[in-house]
């Protein structure tokens, strides 16, 4: 297991300030008759710590996929499964399937597919929670497109919720794009929207827990 890049200066000023608090709480309490306090407060700060560190984890994943497969871009659970008309880059009927992202899932986001990348644009918004049905479409988001050998396209944006404040995001139109390798990160809760073709074999079903670069949502007919 890593620590993405993203959270270096987090969680350098999160433990800094955790632990200018423990050795104040130290000179006050652990030694004035309040040690239950010291001990309470210890416990407090150390839960903190585990928790910032944990939300930047990057778990050592192998991802294994044939041509045709779809893989997870992320961790989360499966929110939404139906088909939707999709007005921003394909302006046709798409099966979507959402991901939501709780704060202690790992929140990198990796390629679906292969292929080449044919569009990639920020639109800031508004800071709905996740699972509102017009985050998609009205929260500050990134919305990608990569073009597969088969000359199909999928859809894939990263959505922020209501506490998500950042979505950062590493690929550019005409880059070529690897199935499972990382193409960004969004920053303490949020959802990932996936749109494929109608004719897709899907291989998940509302309420599944997926992890990204292993679980497979789909594949290529």
């Amino acid at each position: 297991m890593t620590l993405h890049r993203e959270g270096y200066l987090i969680m350098a000023v999160g433990l800094l300030i955790l632990t200018t608090i423990q050795i104040g709480n130290y000179y006050l309490f652990a030694f004035t008759g309040w040690l239950w306090l010291f001990l309470l407060l210890s416990l407090g700060a150390l839960v903190m710590a585990y928790l910032i560190i944990q939300f930047f984890r990057i778990p050592a994943r192998t991802c294994v996929f044939t041509d045709n497969d779809i893989i997870c871009p992320a961790d989360g659970k499966v929110v939404v499964i139906e088909e939707v008309l999709e007005t921003e880059y394909f302006n046709d009927k798409r099966i979507q399937i959402s991901i939501f992202m709780s704060p202690m899932n790992v929140h990198a986001n990796y390629n679906p597919i292969s292929g080449i990348v044919k569009y990639v644009k920020y639109h800031a918004g508004l800071f709905l929670v996740a699972w509102h049905p017009k985050s998609s479409t009205e929260n500050e988001r990134t919305t990608m497109v990569i073009e597969h050998s088969s000359g199909k396209e999928v859809l894939f944006r990263q959505v922020a919720g209501a506490v998500a404040r950042r979505i950062c995001y590493y690929i550019q139109p005409e880059q070529k794009a690897i199935t499972g390798e990382e193409f960004g990160f969004i920053k303490f809760g949020s959802r990932i929207d996936v749109f494929l073709p109608l004719d897709c074999q899907i291989n998940v079903k509302i309420g599944d827990k997926v992890q990204g670069k292993l679980s497979k949502l789909g594949m290529f007919k």
